[in-house]
C-alpha cells in the first residue's frame, strides 16, 4: 500500500506532502488544477517514463519520495532480493531530477538504477486510464492476465519446453556433427587403415632407425669383428695363453714358487678372455642378418617417416593421431544409432510439451468462458448490456507458455464487429469496459495498489453511480486512488483531496488539500453546479454522501 507521496519542486508543485489510506482515496479539483502532476510526480518515482523536464521553474533540483507499507512475502521484497538489497519493513524510493536532466534514484537511501525502479513499479502499483498502454490495453499482457485469472500453474509446460528445446539442441548439435564427419569419411577410413599397416606403436621410429643403422653399419665392421673373434679363438689368443698355462705349470714345482703370481695372472687373463670372446661372439651373431630384412626396416621407416609428414605431426605421435581418428570414424559407426536415439527423445519431449500446450489451452478456453460471463455481468450495471465482451483464445507458434494468443475484443452493439479494446470502443465505453475487467481481474491485483485516472470520464447518473460502486468494491480490503470529475464517483470515496491551483508571488502552485465533512460536502456540490456552489447543489452532494 501507498502510505506517504512527497513532493518537492515538481513543475508547479513547491512542496507537497501526501498521505494515503487503504480503501478509496478520491482525488478532485478543477480542470487544470495539476492533478495530472501528481500522477506523474508517482510515474516519475516508480521510474516510469514521462515528461522530460519536471524540475520546478527556479529550483535546483526537483525530488520525488514514495513510500509503501509492504506485508511480509510481497512480490517487491523477491525483486529487491533479487538485486542485492536487504528486505526491511517499508519501501521507500526516492528519485531526484535536476535541470540538465540528470536523475538518481534511491531505494531505502541505498542508489539505484531507474530499471530496477522500474521492476518494482509492475509489483507496486497499477495505473488506468483511457491511455493506459501498460495495463489492460496492452494487448501482450492479455494471456497474463487470462492465467492469472484462470490460476494457471505454467511450470510443467515451461519444464516441458525446456526440455523439448534442449532435445532439439542436442539432436542439432549432433546432426552436425555427424555430417562433419561424413564430409571427410573417405579419409578416415583410408587414413586409419593406412596407419593401421604400420603397426604403430611407442618409440617405433626410433627403434627403427637403430636397426637399420645397425644392420648398415654390420656390413663394414663384420669382417673386423670375424677377424677378432679368431684372434681370441683356440687359434689365437685363448690357445696360445693356454700353452703358456701348460708350459708354466709343468715347471712350476722346479720354480719354487716364483712362477705362481704369473700362473694367477694368466688365470685372470684366461677368464677375462673367455667373456671377451663371448661378447665378440654375440656381435658377430648380431650382425648376422638376412639383407632383406635391412629392405624391410628401411621400407617400414621411410613409411612411417612419409605418413608422418603427410598428416604434419611427429612420427612418435603418429598412435595418438590415429586413435583420435579411430574415434572419429567410431562417432560416424555411431552416430547414426546416437541420432535415432536423440530423435526418439525429442520426440517423446515435443509429445509431452504437445500435451502440456493443448492442457493449457483447455484451460484457457474454460477460462476465457468464465472471463467472458463475469464480464457480462459487470458489463449491465454499467449500462452496456447490449456490448459484447469477448476473449478469444487462438493458436500462436509454440512457446514456453504455451501454443496460444490471447486478446481481448469488443463489440458495442449487437451485430458490430468487434476487434480491439481501444479501437472499438468510445472514451466512455472504453472507460466502463477497463473498470468491468477490472473488477473480474481484481483477485490478480493482490497487494497493488491501483490508481484510476479519470476512468469515469464520459458517464453520468446512474452509470457514474455504478462506476463509483466498481471502484469501491475494488478497493474493499484494498487500495485504490481515483482521479474523477465525477460527483457520483467522489461521494463513494473512503478518503477525498481537493488539488487547487493559486498565485502567490506572479507564480502558480499547485497544492492538494485533505478534505473534512463540510468542505468534502463543497466540493461535491461544486462538482454538481459547477462554480456557483447553491443550496440545492449542496443538499445533492449530501444525498449523495447519504448514499
Amino acid at each position: 500500500m501507498l502510505t506517504q507521496l512527497d513532493i518537492r519542486d515538481m513543475l508547479i508543485i513547491d512542496r507537497l506532502d501526501l498521505e494515503f489510506q487503504p480503501g478509496l482515496n478520491v482525488l478532485t479539483g478543477e480542470t487544470g488544477a495539476g492533478k495530472s502532476i501528481l500522477l506523474d510526480s508517482l510515474g516519475f518515482v516508480l521510474g516510469w517514463r514521462g515528461r522530460a523536464e519536471l524540475v520546478r521553474a527556479g529550483a535546483t533540483k526537483g525530488e520525488v519520495t514514495a513510500q509503501f507499507d509492504l506485508p511480509a512475502g510481497h512480490a517487491a521484497w523477491a525483486v529487491l532480493e533479487e538485486a542485492g538489497f536487504e528486505i526491511e519493513g517499508e519501501l521507500i524510493l526516492r528519485r531526484t531530477n535536476y535541470p540538465d536532466g540528470r536523475k538518481q534514484a534511491y531505494v531505502n537511501d541505498r542508489r539505484a538504477s531507474g530499471e530496477l525502479l522500474r521492476a518494482l513499479s509492475e509489483t507496486l502499483v497499477e495505473l488506468h486510464g483511457q491511455h493506459d498502454d501498460r495495463g489492460l490495453l496492452n494487448p501482450r499482457a492479455h494471456r497474463d492476465m487470462l492465467d492469472e485469472f484462470a490460476g494457471l500453474d505454467l511450470a510443467p509446460v515451461r519444464a516441458a519446453w525446456d526440455q523439448m528445446t534442449a532435445a532439439r539442441r542436442a539432436l542439432k548439435k549432433a546432426q552436425k556433427a555427424l555430417d562433419e564427419i561424413r564430409r571427410e569419411e573417405e579419409f578416415l577410413r583410408h587414413a586409419v587403415a593406412e596407419l593401421d599397416a604400420l603397426a604403430l606403436e611407442p618409440g617405433q621410429e626410433a627403434a627403427l632407425d637403430a636397426r637399420r643403422r645397425q644392420m648398415q653399419a654390420g656390413e663394414r665392421i663384420r669382417d673386423d669383428v670375424s677377424r677378432a673373434l679368431q684372434a681370441l679363438g683356440l687359434n689365437g689368443a685363448e690357445g696360445l695363453l693356454g700353452d703358456a698355462t701348460r708350459w708354466l705349470d709343468g715347471v712350476a714345482e722346479q720354480a719354487e714358487g716364483q712362477l705362481d703370481g704369473a700362473l694367477s695372472a694368466l688365470e685372470r687373463a684366461l677368464t677375462e678372455l673367455g667373456e671377451a670372446h663371448e661378447g665378440v661372439e654375440r656381435m658377430l651373431e648380431h650382425l648376422d642378418f638376412d639383407p632383406m630384412e635391412l629392405e624391410q626396416v628401411e621400407e617400414q621407416l621411410f613409411a612411417l617417416r612419409g605418413v608422418a609428414r603427410k598428416h604434419d605431426v611427429l612420427a612418435d605421435d603418429l598412435a595418438e593421431f590415429a586413435e583420435g581418428l579411430r574415434i572419429r570414424l567410431a562417432a560416424l559407426d555411431g552416430g547414426e544409432v546416437e541420432l535415432a536415439e536423440l530423435e526418439k527423445a525429442l520426440a517423446q519431449a515435443t509429445e509431452t510439451y504437445d500435451v502440456e500446450a493443448a492442457r493449457i489451452t483447455a484451460a484457457r478456453q474454460d477460462a476465457a468462458a468464465r472471463l467472458d460471463a463475469a464480464m457480462g455481468a459487470e458489463l449491465a450495471p454499467l449500462k452496456m448490456e447490449r456490448a459484447v465482451f469477448k476473449t478469444d483464445v487462438t493458436p500462436e507458434a509454440p512457446g514456453p507458455d504455451g501454443a496460444d494468443d490471447v486478446s481481448f475484443t469488443v463489440a458495442t452493439n449487437p451485430g458490430a464487429p468487434s476487434g480491439p479494446l481501444n479501437k472499438i470502443a468510445s472514451g466512455g465505453e472504453l472507460s466502463r469496459f477497463l473498470l468491468a475487467l477490472k473488477v473480474c481481474l481484481s483477485s490478480t491485483s493482490q497487494g497493488v495498489t491501483m490508481i484510476f485516472d479519470e476512468i469515469d470520464r464520459g458517464v453520468g447518473g446512474a452509470t457514474a453511480d455504478a462506476v463509483g460502486r466498481r471502484l469501491a468494491s475494488l478497493a474493499d480490503g484494498a487500495q485504490v486512488l481515483v482521479v474523477t470529475h465525477s460527483p457520483q464517483v467522489a461521494a463513494l470515496g473512503g478518503h477525498h483531496w481537493r488539488v487547487e491551483k493559486s498565485v502567490r508571488d506572479e507564480q502558480t502552485f499547485s497544492t492538494v488539500v485533505p478534505l473534512d465533512a463540510q468542505t468534502r460536502i463543497d466540493e461535491i456540490a461544486r462538482m454538481v453546479s459547477g462554480d456557483t456552489v447553491t443550496d440545492a447543489a449542496r443538499d445533492a452532494a449530501r444525498a449523495l454522501l447519504d448514499g
